[in-house]
């Protein structure tokens, strides 16, 4: 029976940085993942999406070369070449997280864990052996997983999941997506960049339900005109594959057919079948229950990252890992914080948000200075020919805090950091103001946006 400080369940994103935080503090720590180190993320989430969408900004370049004064008569596009490029990163990287744990004395567990009590887990190890081990802290970082409803379960062939669409055999001549947030949103442009003729249904009343309601429309004017369907407020019955394709029928009663479809309507935790129910550890809505250091009702045992619920980002578990790993260890960490995480769509035009929306600034009451300013007004933009889109901001009128920043646009995943840090040290409007921006940059759009909230702006 092997014995550690702390035992992580799981190898992502949340899992592995607080392996190392825990070795930097001197703790003798092992993580139990039976796949890839990295998780979902980095295997088959943000990282080679990534990598993918990073291929379709390339092509964007290539057919848009005569604004920019190069004629390129001819280009072809190796699919299958496209499709490794992202695989082969994702590996690299996977390689580079075995190098960090070995670097960091962290033992890497084969396996598949289970708790056994609030001190044992017994793994099942890869060479099909099972093993206890023990630990007086436990980590649960076992991530999600895609989520579907009735009548459209994923098969692997037509129906597909974000996992399938990534690696492809060949690309569609037309795809339907369920479900218009990031995940969704992110596909659709990378298809379409290609050529594919792309359907996106949502049943909410907007695309990009969680953000601001401007934002949204924006991308959903840029997409229509960039060729896609958009359906908003629109409900699948059932989704059948007919062998070469696929048919979705609509509550309307409407059948719309495609090569594929990708459901995308969302993750869930993946809590099933690791002991939670015999140690009676408390979950809500499908996640793990926990406070604001992690703790679940059992004292010693955390939960981090997606398994622990909303918002289902990387850095968010990230995050949590460092403050859990902290607080068992006694290095008393802020509790996280929830209301200043920022979320990141890498479409093109991007969009990234923080803070509150307009319409949940006047939800909570508050009385608000909205300012706005067009991508299509800065230099930089015009310089590198990214003018679509616009940044918000939304500052409190009492007190001058900024409540919500809202970009979309290029490198808006990017800018987005100015207003998270703004808010991290409850910055007023002057205080945004009176930082001098460099010219010509993107970054100068947050001043000017600022400026029109309090009808000071210079350039429009």
């Amino acid at each position: 029976m092997k014995k550690f400080d702390v035992i992580i369940i799981g190898g992502g994103p949340g899992g592995y940085v607080a392996g190392i935080r825990a070795s930097q503090l001197k703790l003798n720590v092992a993580i139990i993942e039976d796949k890839h180190l990295g998780g979902i993320c980095l295997n088959w989430g943000c990282i080679p999406t990534k990598a993918l969408l990073k291929n379709a900004e390339v092509l964007h370049t290539i057919k848009n070369a005569k604004k920019f004064g190069i004629e390129i008569e001819d280009f072809s596009i190796n699919w299958k070449k496209v499709i490794k490029r992202s695989r082969d990163i994702s590996r690299r990287l996977s390689k580079g997280i075995e190098f960090l744990l070995k670097k960091n004395k962290i033992s890497h567990i084969n396996g598949r864990g289970i708790l056994k009590s609030k001190t044992e887990i017994e793994v099942l190890l890869s060479d099909g052996k099972k093993e206890i081990f023990t630990a007086k802290n436990i980590i649960i970082a076992t991530g999600a997983r895609s989520k579907y409803f009735s009548g459209m379960e994923p098969n692997g062939k037509r129906i597909i999941t974000s996992k399938e669409a990534m690696v492809l055999d060949e690309q569609p001549k037309s795809l339907i997506v369920i479900g218009a947030g990031a995940i969704g949103i992110e596909f659709a442009h990378f298809y379409n960049s290609y050529g594919t003729e792309v359907t996106i249904i949502e049943a909410l009343p907007q695309i990009l339900p969680t953000e601001d309601i401007e934002v949204a429309d924006e991308l959903s004017k840029i997409f229509k005109k960039r060729g896609m369907k958009i359906l908003t407020e629109t409900f699948v019955e059932n989704v059948t594959d007919k062998g070469k394709s696929v048919e979705v029928k609509l509550k309307s009663g409407e059948v719309i057919i495609a090569d594929y479809t990708l459901v995308a309507v969302g993750v869930q935790s993946n809590i099933e079948n690791i002991g939670l129910e015999k140690l009676g550890i408390k979950t809500d809505k499908g996640s793990i229950s926990v406070n604001n250091l992690l703790q679940t009702n059992i004292q010693n045992i955390y939960a981090i990252g997606d398994v622990a619920g909303p918002p289902m980002l990387a850095h968010k578990a990230s995050a949590e890992g460092i403050i859990a790993i902290e607080h068992l260890a006694g290095e008393n960490p802020a509790p996280m914080e929830y209301t200043n995480i920022s979320g990141c769509i890498y479409s093109h035009p991007e969009v990234a948000s923080v803070g509150l929306t307009e319409n949940q600034a006047v939800d909570l009451g508050y009385k608000i200075k909205v300012g706005k300013f067009p991508f299509r007004a800065l230099g930089k933009s015009m310089a590198i020919g990214e003018t679509e889109g616009f940044i918000k901001v939304i500052y409190d009128e009492k007190f001058g805090e900024m409540l919500g920043c809202h970009i979309i646009g290029a490198e808006a995943t990017n800018l987005i950091s100015e207003a998270a840090i703004a808010r991290k040290l409850e910055t007023t409007w002057h205080e945004v103001l009176q930082t001098i921006h460099p010219h010509p940059t993107l970054s100068e759009g947050i001043m000017e946006a600022t400026a029109d909230a309090f009808n000071e702006a210079i350039h429009i």
